[in-house]
């Protein structure tokens, strides 16, 4: 989720380009319309972060960095336009091939002590990145690249939710790195923020594929499809996680809850690595008749598996009918961001780390 943009010195020094790019359009000006899904999702930003040491970019400049752009962006014609308004007041976007904003930033410190300090969190690594108040000319995605001063990098991606889901922005990515490595909810004014009283923070965890193991087997459930033991449930590795995390939260606020959640998945398309960038998302709603602080994560995680009820049709409905205002696991452990308020991200953290083992693992640089 973005932020309101930090009006003070930011801590790097950073300098700002734009790419446009390489074939101009022959249909200029051309609207591409959002549906229900993306407008649903106008309040949120992707904002991955990248982090590469000083032997994986080796010799490359920030022309070798923004060279791979230019053909990325030609099948990409709505991530280089800005939002307008219809005559009705609905959002839309203008495909004018404003381009994409570049960000080049120098930190003074190396890519191992920056881990240490502030472990994956993107303060400072994702460009400060909302739009509005002036829609018009607020870009879709930003891209900044920062240098350390061991020769490392980290690429940080801001990434408007409107364009697409996690797994449209994760392809946008990857495909310029493929470039690369050839060559070589409210609104707060016309702000797209959600507008929140609590100072929410986002962490990412690292769960190792032993913790994760060990957490299936301690949970006495798995997939059929994940794990060569004999399968017990249909529920998957994301079902579990989810309990847990629903679980650990629902102890923190004791008897504020939650009792009743909603999980977001991938629909069907998203299996495509070259699918156009799509908010093809599934909403369930999951709601318990039971105590969640005190239920087992397996019980959780069956009842996210086999009680979900699909919900889209209600948010289609909402957004219609709304006024519009003004490496040690091999590839097989996972990556779980978690956006929270201060203090209850920090219990989490304790009640992860002290039950589970499972905290913000870093590699050295």
């Amino acid at each position: 989720m973005g932020s309101l943009p930090n009006l003070e010195t930011p801590p790097l020094s950073s300098r700002i380009s734009t790419v446009v790019p390489a074939t101009p359009r022959d249909e200029e000006n051309s609207a591409y319309q959002l549906n229900y899904m993306d407008l649903l999702m106008k309040l949120h930003y992707i904002q991955p972060v990248y982090f590469f040491n000083s032997e994986a970019v080796q010799g490359l400049s920030i022309s070798d960095l923004k060279k791979p752009m230019f053909p990325l962006l030609d099948p990409y014609f709505h991530v280089l336009g800005r939002i307008r308004r219809s005559e009705s007041g609905r959002p839309y976007i203008k495909c004018n091939d404003a381009g994409v904003r570049i960000a080049e930033s120098h930190c003074d410190r190396t890519l191992g002590e920056w881990l240490d300090e502030n472990g994956y969190s993107a303060e400072g690594l994702v460009h400060d990145h909302v739009l509005g108040p002036d829609l018009a000319f607020s870009p879709l995605v930003f891209v900044k690249f920062t240098w350390f001063k061991c020769g490392g990098l980290s690429v940080g991606l801001s990434w408007v939710h409107v364009l697409g889901d996690a797994f449209s922005a994760f392809n946008f990515i990857t495909k310029w790195s493929q470039i690369l490595a050839v060559k070589k909810v409210n609104i707060v004014g016309e702000y797209w923020l959600a507008a929140n009283d609590n100072d929410v923070v986002t962490h990412t965890f690292h769960i190792t594929s032993k913790q994760l193991h060990h957490l299936v087997s301690t949970t006495s459930t798995c997939d059929q499809d994940q794990t060569n033991d004999t399968a017990k449930t249909n529920t998957s590795f994301f079902e579990i996680i989810s309990a847990l995390v629903w679980k650990t939260i629902a102890q923190i606020r004791e008897d504020s809850g939650p009792r009743v959640v909603t999980i977001c998945t991938a629909g069907s398309s998203n299996c495509a690595e070259n699918e156009f960038p799509t908010n093809d998302l599934v909403l369930s709603k999951i709601e318990a008749d039971l105590v969640v602080e005190e239920s087992d994560i397996s019980e959780l995680a069956r009842l996210i598996a086999e009680q979900k009820i699909v919900e889209n049709h209600v948010m289609e409905k909402l957004v219609e009918e709304a006024p519009d205002e003004d490496n040690e696991d091999g590839g097989y452990g996972r990556i779980v961001t978690v956006s929270l308020p201060v203090k209850e991200l920090d219990q989490l953290k304790d009640k992860l780390g002290g039950e589970w083992g499972i905290h913000c693992i870093r590699t050295g640089f």
